[in-house]
């Protein structure tokens, strides 16, 4: 049965404060754990690629297992919450250790290190990161409520990615003094104690204000549900081909301004650069989405933000062919390319809590932590398969953890030029075909959630 109370102020400052620090710590995760491991402690970019992409292989097998733990769970606290806190709490522990190795440790015994706790971190974070999407369908009653949001916990998670985006280099250094192994270990316990904070809060305000009372399914079940569920399936299938894209620009960025741009004052440039893109993600999530929705459909600024991500990458890859190096000029590419991960990374939210209706009324279950256990593991996944991509491309481009390979890496036009296809050409790969899927498959229109909507309220 679903109340009618709609949400309240705390319920959605909450559930917003711990989307920003939940996605601080992703972020951090994402875009900084083949940099510290390669470049700072000198570990193979190839060793490290396979460990991220074994970690992800392994989250096949325990994020939908995980997802049916969190449907069987029935306590006082509701299903969701207590593994929402649990898991908050361990994942902030391991990415403390992720990034604190203990200074005695090289060769076989710092890979097998950096190995088991990026496998434990992606444990952990399943644990964490499957209840609280699946709160968002338990504790709202559908329609513009369920967008609302939606959007506003995906723009939330979207301002902590920028965060980490924007101040990481800056307070890295600060921190360590110079010294970019330390920093890094201060950073992490300053980002472990927030994040730990901002969920505990969310847990204290959050209720789920709807259950369905059908059986626990069993394990089989499930993949049987998920398989059977297309348009989940379709989702799925863009959001990796998205966060595939961006996140191999994200892991080779620091690396164009360390060893392409180069100079004294890269990390200047790069935090500069940085700072305009998380500022620009944040206001696409918070600005033009919401002035866009007002005009036109979900759908259409899924796929105006589509031409705008492969426009931004197209001229980017100009501008690095014709040896631009103003941070300036960057910039211009720059703006379309943030503006539309921005506003995808709220729509394939959206997209995927309406499956959840949808999959209700195809296989007469609501299965909200399985569905979103699909969006956890596929979101990792990507972030596996393009570090890995990445480490690829840094093996062959030559580039090491020596400062002094900026000059090398600069007279070194092969080398620049695996690095700037990579950072550019694959991306637009990707999302072409994501586009594509998603306009074959996809057909969850708002006229049709309304016809569902519809059709539920008459089971009930």
């Amino acid at each position: 049965m679903v109340s009618s109370m709609k949400l309240t102020g705390k319920e959605k400052v909450s559930y917003g404060l711990g989307a920003v620090g939940k996605d601080m710590v992703y972020m951090l995760s994402a875009s900084y754990i083949l940099y510290y491991y390669q470049d700072i402690l000198g570990v193979s970019a190839v060793a490290m690629g396979i460990i991220l992409l074994v970690a992800r292989i392994f989250d096949a097998f325990n994020d939908p297992i995980m997802g049916v733990i969190v449907a069987k769970t029935r306590t006082k606290w509701g299903k969701f919450r207590p593994w929402l806190f649990i898991g908050t709490l361990l994942n902030a522990i391991v990415l403390y250790l992720m990034f604190a190795v203990p200074p005695t440790l090289d060769g076989v015994g710092l890979v097998a290190y950096a190995a088991v706790f990026y496998i434990l971190w992606g444990v952990t974070y399943t644990m964490m990161d499957i209840p609280f999407w699946s709160m968002i369908p338990a504790f709202t009653e559908g329609g513009q409520e369920r967008e609302g949001l939606s959007t506003l916990a995906r723009s939330c998670a979207g301002v902590g990615s920028a965060i980490i985006t924007i101040i990481t280099m800056l307070c890295v250094p600060a921190l360590g003094k110079g010294d970019e192994r330390e920093g890094f270990r201060l950073f992490a316990l300053i980002i472990a104690i927030v994040f730990i904070a901002v969920i505990s809060f969310a847990c204290m305000m959050i209720k789920e204000k709807s259950t369905v009372d059908v059986d626990s399914p069993s394990v089989g079940q499930m993949f049987k549900a998920l398989v059977s569920n297309d348009q989940a399936m379709a989702v799925v299938i863009t959001i990796v081909l998205i966060n595939c894209s961006l996140y191999i620009t994200s892991n080779l960025l620091i690396y164009f301004f360390k060893y392409d741009i180069g100079g004294a004052n890269w990390n200047d440039g790069y935090v500069l650069f940085n700072t305009f893109g998380g500022a620009i993600q944040i206001l696409s999530m918070m600005l033009f989405y919401p002035l866009l929705r007002k005009v036109v459909s979900a759908m259409q600024v899924f796929y105006i933000s589509f031409a705008m991500a492969i426009g931004g990458y197209a001229i980017l890859l100009l501008m690095m062919f014709s040896t631009v190096s103003s941070i300036y000029l960057l910039m211009i590419p720059g703006f379309f390319i943030f503006t539309a991960f921005g506003m995808l990374t709220v729509l394939t939210t959206v997209f995927l809590a309406n499956t959840v209706d949808y999959g209700e009324l195809k296989n007469n279950r609501r299965d909200e932590s399985v569905i979103f256990s699909m969006q956890t593991f596929v979101v990792k996944l990507a972030s596996g398969v393009a570090a890995m991509i990445a480490s690829l491309c840094l093996s062959i481009s030559n580039i090491s953890n020596d400062t002094s390979a900026a000059v090398a890496a600069e007279t070194a036009g092969s080398s620049v030029a695996v690095l700037r296809m990579t950072m550019t050409v694959l991306p637009i790969a990707g999302l072409l075909v994501a586009v594509f899927i998603f306009a074959k498959k996809y057909i969850l229109t708002d006229a049709k959630l309304k016809e569902i909507s519809i059709e539920l309220q008459k089971r009930k």
